[in-house]
């Protein structure tokens, strides 16, 4: 069966070896070229073979250079382009790639765990859009994506997401094909319930995250630096206020904060802009994005738990974020936000909607405390031991030691403490929590089902003090969550209560 422009229909066979794939738009190869997609890997061996041949710094090699780098780019652009197919067939998709080393890639419908559409600004220009495919079928890439398919229209991203997000939900449920040609036959639309939209309002959370500071941080120090670069004769002489020092540092101060907040607000919006999470059907799609728009989609069904993150300015206004926890997915971090940054109360009612709660967390014994406590003003006791050793039999040019240590043990008391408060655990009928964290503090609900296997630890200043750490090994987010310092006669009831009775052997180290 073949589809208007002569290419086997995919959908028509099973078997890869038969499979006459689709080729993505020949437009990707100018977004390529344009891109330096391939450029950056001839580069260093241009750069080599121009030392090597000896040739000089001049304009002319210089644009031979480009020119010779660009044209090996489109080249290398168009032989890939030309050995790259795909095709979603009735059981599996298969991707082929590959010159001289061909390469055949079948992934089946039933091990694939969602679809993303990725739209950057520059496939936008041209109507394209990039296709990632996570599917557990042993990618052997490490951070790669399991199959990404790049380039091609809007249309066809939206019709490979639906087919094979359709088509995996019958492979997985055993159901026939309706009636009529299933290659042609449009996946039938589902009602969409709106569970949460970004509000502009949230963006004035932005300054207090510490990842949306990272980029305006590194963009005033790469700034500094480039001034810095720049020969003296083309930096023009200003004249300085007549102001104090301690006025001009401070003018200064505020305005490399207020850079940072607009800085941080400015990346928050480009990457959350026209955010929306929707249910359709078993899945959860989220769409967000400014410049780079993605469209995420999320199987409910493979959703194990949710965290709920707060930094320490986040917690100062209420402000949180709130992810799933899923199996099998790739980039998790970003992928599995349900809420990017909003309201404390938002983000937990999202988190209801997907685990039960486990009830109140329990409080973890006085023991914890203490040693919480005594962590923290390990360092700051040291120094002060070292400070007032030496001040004593050296000099009493030492004291400076002397009150950094005592200024690190004060400033540990309220630390530990801290720590300490952030510490909970709690077990109910069909999940449970545990949270930790003080810069950054995560309390995350599990769904009981999750758990693969319990693991205890318990170090030597645990031992002493009756505490350990249960760690819940699942297979989805991080792959293991950990309740620390509760108390050791709690652990077996713990594990038990939270994911059945086999887990009633857990018992700490003797």
């Amino acid at each position: 069966m073949t589809d208007p422009a002569g290419v086997t229909d995919p959908a028509a066979v099973t078997d890869p070896a038969e499979v006459t794939g689709r080729r993505t738009s020949a437009w990707v190869l100018l977004l390529h070229t344009i891109t330096f997609r391939q450029a950056r890997g001839l580069v260093p061996v241009a750069l080599a073979f121009g030392a090597a041949r000896g040739l000089d710094g001049g304009v002319l090699t210089v644009v031979a250079l480009v020119v010779g780098v660009t044209l090996l780019s489109l080249l290398w652009a168009a032989v890939t382009w030309w050995r790259f197919s795909y095709a979603d067939t009735e059981t599996a998709m298969v991707v082929t790639r590959g010159l001289l080393s061909r390469s055949v890639r079948t992934v089946p419908l039933d091990r694939v765990r969602g679809v993303e559409v990725e739209a950057p600004a520059l496939h936008r220009l041209f109507g394209l859009v990039r296709v990632r495919v996570d599917a557990a079928a042993g990618s052997t890439g490490g951070t790669e994506e399991e199959l990404l398919v790049d380039g091609v229209p809007q249309a066809e991203g939206d019709r490979l997401r639906a087919r094979l997000l359709a088509r995996r939900a019958r492979v997985v449920a055993g159901a026939p094909e309706a009636d009529g040609d299933p290659a042609t036959a449009p996946p039938a639309e589902e009602p969409e319930e709106e569970i949460a939209r970004f509000d502009r309002r949230w963006l004035l959370y932005a300054p207090l995250v510490g990842s949306y500071l990272a980029v305006p941080l590194a963009a005033i120090g790469a700034l500094f630096r480039l001034i810095d670069e720049i020969p003296d004769r083309f930096v023009p002489e200003l004249d300085r206020p007549d102001l104090p020092d301690g006025a001009v540092a401070a003018a200064a101060l505020a305005v490399a904060l207020l850079l940072l907040a607009l800085g941080s607000i400015i990346g928050s919006a480009v990457v959350n802009w026209g955010f929306r999470l929707v249910r359709r059907g078993g899945s959860l799609i989220a769409v967000r994005g400014l410049v780079t728009r993605r469209h995420t989609e999320l199987e409910i069904d493979r959703i194990r738990g949710c965290t709920v993150s707060q930094g320490v300015g986040m917690r100062l206004v209420g402000a949180a974020r709130a992810s799933a926890l899923v199996t099998g997915l790739g980039d998790a971090a970003r992928r599995g936000q349900l809420l990017p940054l909003g309201p404390h109360a938002e983000a937990w009612s999202l988190a209801g909607r997907l685990v039960d709660d486990p009830g109140p967390l329990v409080v973890h014994p006085p023991a914890a405390r203490r040693r919480s406590v005594v962590r923290a003003t390990a360092l700051g006791l040291l120094v002060l031991l070292a400070g007032a050793v030496l001040t004593a039999v050296a000099s009493s040019d030492w004291w400076p030691l002397l009150v950094a240590g005592a200024v690190l043990t004060a400033l540990g008391v309220p630390l530990g403490l801290a720590r300490y408060a952030a510490l909970g655990h709690a077990a109910g009928p069909r999940s449970f929590a545990v949270r930790s964290g003080w810069l950054v503090r995560e309390h995350t609900v599990l769904q009981g089902r999750a758990v693969v296997g319990w693991q205890v630890r318990q170090s030597w200043a645990q031992r002493r003090a009756g505490l350990v750490t249960v760690l819940a090994c699942v297979g989805a987010g991080t792959g293991g969550y950990a309740a620390r310092d509760i108390a050791a006669g709690e652990a077996a009831g713990f594990a038990r209560t939270a994911s059945g009775s086999w887990a009633g052997t857990l018992t700490p180290y003797g």
